[in-house]
């Protein structure tokens, strides 16, 4: 069975950091390339950052110089370290992974930032 399962997210105050991870179940995790998502309130899902297969990445503006996309193949996991956090990243955060005509999403997990 196919899984994309996030750890990680929880409640941070502004300037804060956390740590993303997602762990791939059920798919040949090299060859994918693995993003994150994010969906704020009252706002569509947009792209954070994405690393693709070749090693290449790719950040959304709002997050470029404080975020930072990995990924382990040996583990089968990319991360997303977040770093000086701001109110406007709260959000869920959902993992995806996308390789041809394959697509997979993570359930998300909930990150708040806030005094």
């Amino acid at each position: 069975q196919v899984q994309l399962v996030e750890s990680g997210g929880g409640s941070v105050q502004p300037g804060g950091s956390l740590r993303l991870s997602c762990k791939g179940y059920g798919i040949m995790f090299k060859f994918y390339s693995m993003s994150w998502y994010r969906q704020g309130p009252g706002n569509q899902r947009e792209l954070v950052a994405e690393f693709s297969s070749d090693g290449t990445t790719n950040y959304g503006d709002s997050v470029k110089g404080r975020f930072a996309i990995s990924r382990d193949n040996a583990k089968d996991t990319v991360f997303l370290q977040m770093n000086d956090l701001k109110s406007e990243d709260t959000a869920v955060y959902y993992c995806h992974g996308q390789w041809r005509g394959f697509e997979y999403w993570g359930q998300g997990t909930q990150v708040t930032v806030s005094s």
